[in-house]
């Protein structure tokens, strides 16, 4: 069950969030942040965090179908009992048993620094592997690759844009 530091009650974050929402740790103690696999996504506001990480632009529609056919899409969202504010994303597909993919990895720029895109990955890894899912991989910049050395990830061979996880 989720348990806020802060004086909000977890009944409300687990309607607003889903069961499986989870606390995600801050150094700042009045932010409350939460993991989702069930908030739905706004997707002007997708688009502006993916923006901020300086991707381009994809069409809306092809976004919306993207999402309806990922196995798995996870938000980052700073709490607020109104209107929640995106501030982290990670999208997977895959077959739901033995494989998946994580794409679109994405933490908003004013939050990256002080491990949120580890917690992300680590909550990605967790609701993938309760699902049986036994080998994950994920393409990634050249420039992030050794973020996801640094947590354990094996490299391909060349060492460019593919890593890969295995469940234990």
């Amino acid at each position: 069950m989720i348990s806020s530091p802060l004086d909000i009650p977890a009944a409300p974050l687990l309607e607003q969030y889903g069961e499986e929402a989870r606390l995600c740790s801050s150094a700042n103690d009045q932010l409350t942040l939460v993991f989702s696999q069930r908030h739905p996504f706004d997707l002007v506001e997708l688009e502006q965090l993916l923006e901020a990480v300086g991707w381009s632009r994809r069409p809306v529609r092809r976004v919306r179908k993207a999402l309806a056919n990922s196995l798995l899409t996870v938000g980052l969202w700073r709490h607020d009992p109104r209107i929640p504010r995106l501030v982290g994303f990670a999208r997977c597909t895959g077959d739901g048993v033995f494989e998946a993919t994580v794409w679109d990895v994405a933490v908003h720029p004013l939050y990256q620094g002080s491990g949120l895109g580890s917690q992300l990955m680590v909550y990605v890894l967790e609701a993938l592997e309760a699902m049986g899912t036994e080998r994950v991989s994920l393409f990634a910049d050249p420039g992030v690759v050794n973020f996801y050395q640094r947590q354990g990830w094996e490299l391909e061979p060349q060492q460019h844009r593919c890593a890969f996880w295995y469940a234990s």
